[in-house]
């Protein structure tokens, strides 16, 4: 039976510029809980716009025009994101959805230690910790993603980038949310990092019970993780169904596209043309 954890229904954001700029359009899924949803596009098509707005982290001059949104709580029932106040929002962030933002690996705070980092996050949200106690949920939080408690004590410099990306993994795990963003968290971040960091979201999820929305233009990549993908394109999802479908028997022509503009790494030679 479906258990979904996310509903979006006829979700619109128009840029309101001169002349405005309609970013998604009237876009409709539904999340279901502990799953992998890959949002797959070419730059541009509404990707992070969606994800932003689904969270209500949008800025000026974006806007929601349409739509509703409604996170499906397992302790607290039905929650419309869109009627939470500012107060009510900064406390579902992070506490039940949480996000890893493109680039994050270079948005640690350089002068700071990676475990008082980490240790932020209890403190804002969970107050009645001991300090005692962040610094022990920090250093959990560093052994699960595998960069060890030892670390707590180093500056983000002092880290790979692979590292500074499984830190933020652990930023955006900290509260247990049911739900995790992820918006191009392997960019810039070679293939074998890739691949252990693919893994041990796969591995988390599992272990944790959360549902990500794994976003990326790496279509290949999300035929890997994920369970179901959503292909975007001018700011409407143009097809969404299992990975398995999508790769095998694609229904659109974009998705065909996008699926052919990838290399193989079998079949004919071909000559070189220089």
């Amino acid at each position: 039976m479906p258990d979904p954890l996310l509903t979006v229904r006829d979700f619109s954001v128009v840029y309101d510029v001169e002349p405005p700029v309609a970013a998604v359009k009237n876009v409709t899924l539904e999340l279901q809980r502990g799953e992998i949803l890959g949002l797959a596009g070419e730059s541009g098509c509404g990707k992070t716009t969606l994800a932003y707005g689904i969270q209500r982290l949008l800025r000026a001059p974006a806007v929601i025009t349409s739509g509703s949104v409604v996170f499906h709580d397992a302790a607290e029932g039905d929650v419309d994101i869109n009627a939470l106040d500012a107060e009510q929002m900064r406390r579902f962030r992070w506490d039940k959805v949480s996000m890893v933002f493109q680039g994050a690996m270079n948005a640690l705070n350089p002068v700071a230690t990676i475990g008082s980092q980490l240790e932020d996050v209890f403190e804002i949200h969970r107050p009645q910790l001991s300090a005692r106690q962040r610094r022990a949920e920090a250093a959990e939080l560093l052994e699960i993603v595998k960069v060890g408690a030892d670390r707590a004590r180093s500056f983000p410099h002092e880290l790979s980038g692979g590292m500074r990306q499984r830190v933020m993994i652990a930023m955006a795990l900290a509260l247990r949310p049911q739900l995790m963003v992820m918006d191009e968290p392997t960019t810039a971040l070679d293939v074998l990092v890739q691949r252990e960091i693919l893994s041990q979201i796969s591995q988390l999820r599992h272990e944790f019970g959360f549902s990500v929305i794994f976003i990326t233009h790496d279509l290949p990549l999300l035929l890997e993780i994920s369970d179901r993908i959503a292909i975007m394109r001018d700011g409407e999802i143009v097809e969404l169904d299992t990975a398995e479908r999508i790769w095998n028997a694609p229904q659109d022509d974009y998705t065909r596209t996008l699926l052919a503009s990838f290399p193989r790494l079998t079949g004919e030679k071909g000559m070189v043309v220089r």
